[in-house]
């Protein structure tokens, strides 16, 4: 079943003594119409929307020295964990999701044994979706390691579907930039999505056997941008189905959960997105012979990531419990 659907570079002191890679000549954009005396002819339309930026002062609490590998996971808590768990929807062209139920529950378990504060929210509406972020926003996150969010749904190409109507990712992520909720500058924001991202099958292609085979100075301050810092999981590519069965719950899920159990400790969390799109990949084939072009479909995971470190959900040190 499917969830429907050429400047040289120098190296300047900024106003706080630190190091900043600043070009010899203006930078500009790739963008048709946004630089020198062109600005705003030509651009895209969306951008007259977008105001203009201005000097800022935002100022956040280092979570890290500035050229750490890996981030700080070391604080008194792992941090707080959403998920919504969409099974029933008002909207008389949405499907139930038989099976989302064993995802959530799952899922719950595998965030509360890495030490996540877990709350699952049960076919939402937009508002109340849109109530919790803001909740969760406002929080002190001060003293946790990152921020999780979960969303099981339906989907179509760039949107995902509350009970009621359909909403874009950036509106609930957008929350969580470093200006938006600084206790989470410097801090991973990972958001894993199980929704499909338009209505394209995936036939897969066989593999067989070959005839032949070959074998600074970290007590100084620095700005990121308010981006930095997230990860976007998702089910599968954009324009494609995603799958799920009714009994055991979405392929992609139940590959996330058993990575996540199974190595969350051993490997990094990229390296962990990878085996669940091999798990994915390999594993799961659509079986539905009632409906010949349904039947023996395969599904790729993908994620986007704008983390600056390696992320690893070690224990906690000193007999510290996470959560």
């Amino acid at each position: 079943m499917t969830d429907e659907c050429i400047t040289r570079n120098f190296i300047a002191l900024g106003s706080n003594g630190t190091g900043v890679n600043r070009s010899s000549i203006g930078d500009s954009t790739d963008a048709k119409g946004c630089e020198g005396n062109n600005a705003g002819v030509g651009g895209a339309t969306a951008a007259a929307s977008i105001p203009p930026p201005s000097i800022n002062n935002y100022v956040a609490r280092m979570p890290v020295e500035r050229y750490a590998s890996e981030y700080n996971m070391n604080h008194k808590h792992r941090g707080q964990a959403i998920i919504f768990n969409h099974e029933f929807f008002e909207i008389p062209t949405l499907r139930a999701r038989m099976g989302t139920n064993v995802d959530a529950e799952e899922l719950r378990k595998t965030f509360k044994r890495l030490g996540f504060d877990v709350s699952v929210h049960k076919d939402c509406k937009w508002q109340n979706i849109r109530e919790q972020i803001e909740k969760a926003a406002a929080l002190d996150h001060t003293d946790s390691d990152c921020l999780a969010i979960a969303i099981l749904s339906h989907g179509e190409h760039g949107c995902i579907y509350a009970n009621d109507v359909q909403y874009k990712l950036d509106q609930i992520w957008h929350y969580f930039t470093a200006k938006m909720c600084p206790t989470l500058a410097g801090k991973p924001k990972l958001f894993f999505i199980q929704a499909c991202q338009g209505d394209g099958l995936d036939e897969g292609v066989m593999l067989e056997k070959g005839v032949t085979e070959t074998d600074g100075d970290s007590s100084m301050g620095y700005k990121i941008p308010v981006h930095a810092d997230f990860l976007f999981s998702y089910s599968t590519i954009p324009g494609y189905y995603s799958w799920r069965n009714i009994n055991n719950g979405s392929w992609y899920m139940q590959s996330l959960i058993q990575e996540l159990n199974s190595n969350a400790k051993k490997y990094d969390l990229l390296t962990l997105l990878t085996f669940v799109s091999q798990r994915v990949a390999i594993d799961f084939e659509s079986n539905v012979p009632v409906t010949p072009m349904m039947d023996r479909q395969k599904q790729i995971p993908c994620f986007t990531s704008m983390l600056t470190r390696i992320l690893r959900f070690g224990d906690k040190p000193n007999g510290n419990k996470a959560g």
